[in-house]
Parts: structure tokens; sequence; C-alpha cells
């Protein structure tokens, strides 16, 4: 484009130059070798012009004369260029489809039509054959000498870390990662494996440090780098809580900061709070993630923040938080609970009830369970709770690739993965399996039966007197006194008497221990007797 706006201005300027000297006649003349030529100015100009161009045109034919073996070579060098880029294009395509026969020919016709040096990713399509064909220590080694190319390196070292994994070499795969997150720091993968690595082996200080060197080069999302980053400093801080409390609160109260919906960094700096005796701030910070996101943990910490309150005193602070965010499940079972140990039976099983009509849980109707006990008494009510948390839904638990674990971890045991864990209802095949497929916690409160006559006349500790009585040994006098039966003894039986000096005892003939051959017909009782009357003869 721009050289058709430049040959369209030289065009236009020698027209204007052409017309300017027309406009403006005049006369040549020139005296050469005793001659006098004599022209007009616009025939001078056109000759002048014509024998440059003409001067252009031979030094022009003389270049491409000159220029012609060199020009040959390089259209030759070119086109062969171009068949082996067109290979090797062919074969990337084939081994991406899986085709290691088609990849296999065309990584060979590549490297024949362009060198190795030129192209390194003759290396890589010869990897990749080498991946589909099974043979892995072919690939690992192309994929070292990708790894020691100034050009391929990250290429390299990503083929050798996918390699160490599918192997289970951990260690190696680390510490390509870690050489590949050095020289690259850009690249995500290598950060993330190599962050993950690190918080496996609990090195948070370096995890740390790794993160922010990765989110200054932009490698991670702002919003992934803070969640990543505040999860690393709860897990320090959980580490430092026995030992140095000051620091654990530090670096949970940081990582609140960076995500204020993190229950774990919540719960780790309220207890260092409360070892520092300072009750009303973490209090506060417990009320503050309570009214986002209620959760049985923080109600549990919240409840028994002071080691010496009383029952009550534990009601009123449940109570509290159910004020903070009312109509919810987790506040209803926290104050039910709260009320059966203070002893008020019948705003337990209120808040139970409700709790259970919201939310249906194991943990609900197994605290309906508790608090029928120790109300009324009666088993039959109380099998009709535990039956209906068989079939309930299962709580809520932090859960990570399949596994749940009773405390929050920073990382997978599973999979190695930083903040894999989750609150949310672990996968069952048995939960809550009912006739229409759907458990109405109306109709199981509906269809509490009734309190059995005999538990009615009782107070709720006659189940416990009932069962001392029934654990008390059997005394003496009520055990059974035997019987004076007459005991008849066995008859005694006299043994026989051997056979007389002159009687002869018909025995059997005794066959042999191990049987007779299958063959061997054994001697026949006529041919022995025979034998006997008869003398010695060979014939």
């Amino acid at each position: 484009m721009v050289r058709i706006l430049f040959f369209i201005l030289l065009v236009l300027a020698l027209a204007l130059g052409f017309g300017w000297l027309a406009d403006r006649p005049g006369e040549l003349s020139l005296i050469w070798q005793g001659q006098r030529i004599e022209m007009s100015l616009m025939r001078a100009a056109t000759i002048l012009i014509s024998l440059v161009a003409a001067l252009l045109i031979v030094v022009w034919l003389i270049r491409t004369i000159w220029l012609s073996p060199h020009t040959v070579t390089r259209y030759f060098r070119a086109r062969k260029r171009d068949r082996g880029y067109q290979a090797l294009s062919t074969g990337l395509i084939a081994a991406g489809a899986g085709d290691a026969v088609l990849a296999r020919k065309m990584a060979g016709r590549a490297r024949g039509l362009i060198r190795v040096d030129q192209e390194p990713l003759i290396h890589l399509l010869e990897a990749q054959t080498a991946l589909i064909e099974g043979k892995y220590d072919d690939a690992r080694r192309k994929f070292e000498l990708m790894a020691d190319d100034e050009e391929t390196r990250e290429l390299g070292l990503r083929g050798l870390y996918l390699e160490a994994k599918r192997l289970g070499a951990n260690e190696a795969a680390r510490q390509y990662a870690e050489r590949a997150a050095e020289k690259a720091p850009h690249l995500s993968w290598a950060t993330l494996a190599t962050l993950d690595q690190r918080s496996q082996a609990g090195q948070w200080d370096e995890a740390i440090r790794l993160l922010d060197q990765s989110r200054a080069a932009n490698v991670l999302d702002k919003k992934e780098a803070n969640r990543k980053k505040a999860v690393l400093l709860t897990a320090r801080a959980a580490g430092r809580l026995e030992a140095d409390p000051k620091a654990a609160r530090d670096d949970a109260l940081a990582a609140l900061k960076l995500d204020d919906r993190l229950v774990p960094a919540a719960l780790v700096a309220a207890k260092a709070l409360f070892r520092e005796d300072s009750l009303r701030k973490g209090a506060s910070i417990l009320e503050k993630i309570w009214k986002q996101e209620p959760h049985p943990e923080v109600a549990r910490l919240y409840v028994r923040a002071r080691g010496g309150d009383s029952a009550v005193d534990r009601l009123k602070r449940a109570k509290r938080l159910e004020t903070l965010r009312g109509n919810n499940a987790v506040s209803l079972a926290t104050v039910a609970e709260a009320a059966l140990e203070a002893r008020e039976l019948e705003l337990a099983r209120t808040k139970a009830e409700a709790a259970a009509r919201l939310a249906p849980s194991e943990s609900v109707f197994l605290l309906l369970a508790d608090i029928e006990e120790a109300d009324t008494g009666d088993e039959g009510r109380i099998r009709h709770w535990m039956a209906q948390a068989l079939r309930s839904p299962r709580d809520p638990a932090w859960t990570a690739d399949g596994v749940t674990s009773p405390t929050w971890l920073p990382v997978s045991p599973v999979s190695g993965r930083l903040d894999a864990f989750e609150w949310k209802a672990p996968p069952s095949p048995l939960a809550g399996a009912t006739e229409d497929g759907r458990l109405d916690p109306d109709d199981a409160i509906r269809s509490l039966p009734p309190v059995a006559p005999d538990q009615q006349a009782t107070a709720p500790a006659a189940p416990a007197a009932t069962r001392s009585e029934e654990s008390q040994p059997v005394l003496e006098a009520e055990r059974p006194t035997p019987t004076s039966a007459p005991i008849k003894l066995p008859e005694r039986k006299e043994p026989a008497a051997p056979p007389a000096k002159g009687e002869e005892t018909e025995e059997e003939e005794a066959a042999p221990f191990f049987g007779r051959p299958p063959d061997d017909p054994g001697v026949r009782e006529r041919m022995v007797e025979e034998g006997s009357k008869a003398s010695f003869r060979l014939f």
C-alpha cells in the first residue's frame, strides 16, 4: 500500500513538473566539440529523464544477472523450508489427533528438510510422537534437550514436570516446577504447582513470597491471588496459635482483610484474641462473620468464649446469635443445644423442631433425640427421632476431593491442591431415602408417638433408676437352688474275658497297609496251599 502511494505521488510530481515547464517555455543551447545544439527546455528535460530511467534499467539488469545464482539457490532453499514447515505442521496436527504413524513419518520428513538447530519444534513433534507410542524414555530425552535450549526451556520443563507427575516422582516434579518459576515467573502452571508443593511441605513463608511475585507478574487474577494468600496466612496463623498468639492474631486479621468470608481465619483470630483476654474484640469478629454466613464452629466458639460461664450464660449468648441472624437453622440449633444444657427443655424442643422444619439434617434429629431422652425418657419416641436422623441428609462438613475432615485444612490430602476444602454436605449414597424420595419434617414431627403411660407417671430420672436396678447383681437368696433329684450313674461294663490257651481265634487276613497294586490280583489261597504241598521244581 505504501509503495502504491509512493508511485502515485511520483507520477503526480512528474506531471506537475512538466506542466510547470510547459507554462514557462525556453531554449537550451549546448556547444560540444565545435557543434552547437539547440533545443527547447521541455525536450531537454524529457531526454534527461529518459536517460536516467535507461541507466536505472541497465543497472537493474546487471545486478539481476550478477545475483542470479544466489537468487536461484535462495528460491530452492525457501521451497525446501516451506515443505519442511508443511511437514512439521502436518505432524503436529497428527500428534494432536493421536496418529502416531503419520506423526512419526512427518517428523522424519521435517528433520530431513529443516535443520534442528534452526527449528526446535522438531524436538516437540518427536517428543509428542514418542508419548503416543508409549516410548516415555525417548520423550524424556527430547524434553531434556528442549530444557537445555534457551528458546524452548519452559516447554521442556513443562514436559518433564508432567512426566514426573505421571510417574509419581513428586520431588522431581517440584524441582522442575521451581526451575520454571524462577526462570519465568509469568508461567501460571509453574507458579501454582510450586505453590501447592510448598503448601504441602508447610513452607508458608516461601509460599507467600512466591505468591507475591506471581501477583506482581500478573499471573493470577487479583481475587484469586487474595483468596490464596488469605488461605496461606490462615494456615500460618493456625500453626503459630499455640506458640505465638500475637503473630497468629496478626496473620489471621490480615487474612480477613483479604477475604472477609473466610471462616477459619475468623476462628483463629478469635481464639488468639481470647487467649489475650480480648473477649469483646474476638466476639465482634465472630459476630461479623456470623452475619455473613452462620457456621456451627463459629457458634460453638462464640457460645463458649469464656470458660467459666454457666449454662444460662451460654444460652444468653446463643440467643444473641439468633438475634443477629434470625430464621436460620444453624441459629435455631445453637439455641436448642444451649437450652438443653440449661435444662430449658421446652425451649430446646421448640427451637430444634423449628430448625428441623427449615433444614432437616442428621444432627437436628439427633438433638431432638437427646431432648426427648432428657424430657420424657420414652424409648419409643427416642427411637423415632433416631430413625428420622438416619433418613435425613448428612450435615455439612469440611470436604475436599471426596474426603471429609473434622477440621479445616489448607491443603487437600488427596490431590495436594491449595484451598480445596469447602463447607458442604459430603456425598453419601445412603442419604435421606424415603418412600417418595423426600423427607418431610412436618410429617416426622406429627408422627411422633405419644408418651407411654408408664413413662408419664415417672420422672425424667426414672429411666436411669430403672437401668440402675436392672444392672444390680442377683442376690444369693434369689439364686435358684439345685433340686435333690437322684443322680443315675452310668452302668459299669465288665471287661471281656481273654480266650483260653487252647482255643484259637479266627482272624481275618490283614490287607496290606497301602493296598495292593492295581495290576496285582494277590496270591490266591488255593495256589498257596498247593505250593505248600508240592516240592520245589523248575518246570
